[in-house]
């Protein structure tokens, strides 16, 4: 069993932050504790909840518009990066509320506001329903469908955080969770789901599956020790054979959605994809050559590089809706 060398300690940060991020640096003092409950000292969740949203939009936009994006496509995009902001903010609140025996008991996570004693439970309770009315606001601007769609995902967004109690896949759960931003994203341009759509969310739950697993090794330690489940303890023996599966099945689903995308484009298109397509495979690939499992800060480092693998298929989406 690896053991894991620790990330170097500072007198306010949280472990995994951002070095001199914004709430350590610029928030008011008395916010602090609220903000960090919410990651917005570590942004990275943000992004790779927002990042499926974006493939959605834009896989819709592509199958719907001839060329280009229209204006509300521009309005989802924006709409999507407040509301995965929020949403993001207040899922971290609702699991650290739930997970405060445990997290008192891992060194990474003991010194989040609700373990430390900095936020109680009611107020934790507050700043979750606030957050989550401000981004209900900002669904209303979508169609009826999407506002369905969206509401829907609230019972995963509650079940996520006890599934590391019951099963070994906590990780499913969360991609599941995280990625239903495809969906969302999708049906406020369409106003349906395709096929298509539902092969995009199963890469994305893929995509989650291989990054998480990269984030939980972080914690192996102490889960083994508090009892926590996690697909990082279940295949630790063979723990990058099992990340290549996993980043295999996501590269695979989304080079089918790209190869339907763009049976109708032309050859700059089709070429774009297939550049776009081989970079990713680089990018993943490269992860997992280079991941020192029994080094936290290189599993922060490698789990973090995610957003730009789902950034290059935001990049290959946006270029095939104006080819």
């Amino acid at each position: 069993m690896p053991h894991l060398e620790p990330l170097p300690d500072a007198e306010d940060q949280i472990f995994d932050a951002v070095d001199n991020n914004w709430v350590d640096s610029h928030a008011p003092y008395w916010s602090r504790p609220f903000l960090k409950l919410s990651r917005m000292d570590r942004p990275i969740g943000t992004w790779l909840l927002l990042i499926p949203c974006w493939w959605g939009i834009l896989l819709a936009a592509n199958e719907k518009n001839n060329f280009g994006l229209e204006s509300y496509d521009f309005w989802l995009l924006t709409a999507c990066s407040v509301g995965a902001f929020l949403m993001r903010g207040a899922g971290c609140t609702w699991n650290d509320i739930l997970d405060k025996d445990f997290d008192q008991r891992v060194t990474r996570t003991k010194s989040r506001p609700i373990p430390s004693g900095q936020v109680s439970i009611s107020k934790a309770l507050i700043w979750m329903f606030f957050q989550t009315l401000l981004a209900f606001i900002i669904l209303l601007t979508f169609n009826t469908f999407s506002v369905i769609v969206a509401t829907s995902s609230l019972f995963l967004v509650s079940i996520y955080p006890l599934a590391k109690r019951f099963t070994w896949w906590p990780q499913l759960f969360l991609g599941l969770t995280f990625n239903w931003g495809v969906l969302v994203g999708y049906s406020a341009v369409m106003e349906e789901i395709s096929l298509t759509a539902i092969l995009l969310y199963m890469a994305g739950v893929s995509w989650t599956l291989f990054y998480d697993t990269i984030y939980a090794l972080q914690d192996l330690n102490d889960d083994i020790e508090v009892g926590v489940k996690s697909t990082a303890r279940l295949f630790i023996k063979n723990i990058k054979f099992w990340l290549t599966i996993f980043f295999l099945i996501f590269w695979t689903l989304v080079g089918v959605v790209l190869f339907n995308s763009t049976l109708e484009n032309n050859l700059v298109g089709i070429g774009a994809s297939g550049l776009g397509i081989l970079l990713l495979f680089m990018h993943l690939l490269y992860q997992v050559i280079r991941l020192d499992v029994s080094s936290q800060s290189s599993c922060l480092a490698t789990f973090k590089s995610n957003r730009n693998a789902g950034l290059i298929l935001v990049t290959i989406l946006f270029v095939i809706c104006f080819t």
